[in-house]
């Protein structure tokens, strides 16, 4: 990929990564607010649909030229490290699908009551586990460019 083109894809995940940011943010503090809220969990819908946009295109715009491909470069032994946190990332995505399905199903306001509590808890762990997911891609990133560093002559 030419200069050009990787600045625009860095362009592109920079934004991506700030809307989702700001989702996650949101998507927190409507849970706060939803118990039987009807209009909370429409909003938590919406919010939702538009992390289930915004993450396929952010994983679509990571895989150009490979998932990790300059920590394979950098450690090459890391492979299953790169495979495992690949599967992790799929693993989530259909995780929030998944979530986002029962809430479609839990349908009309009566049947969410019951499950509210429950979606409320799965929403938040798989928050807590999407950020962690994420903090694990950046440090593998920085652990593969600094292992070269502090080894004596």
């Amino acid at each position: 990929m030419n200069r050009k083109q990787t600045g625009i894809v860095e362009g592109a995940l920079e934004e991506i990564s700030a809307l989702e940011y700001i989702l996650l943010g949101d998507l927190l503090d409507l849970l706060d607010e939803a118990d039987s809220d009807a209009a909370a969990w429409k909003w938590i819908s919406k919010v939702l649909d538009t992390l289930l946009t915004a993450m396929p295109r952010e994983f679509e715009l990571q895989d150009e030229g490979g998932y990790l491909e300059e920590v394979l470069e950098e450690q090459p032994n890391w492979q299953g490290q790169v495979r495992n946190l690949y599967q992790e990332r799929c693993d989530l995505l259909r995780k929030l699908n998944d979530l986002r399905t029962r809430m479609r199903d839990s349908q009309p306001l009566q049947k969410m009551q019951q499950m509210a509590s429950e979606l409320r808890d799965e929403l938040r762990d798989w928050i807590t586990s999407y950020i962690a997911h994420q903090r694990h891609e950046r440090r593998i990133i920085q652990d593969a460019f600094n292992s070269d560093f502090g080894a004596g002559d």
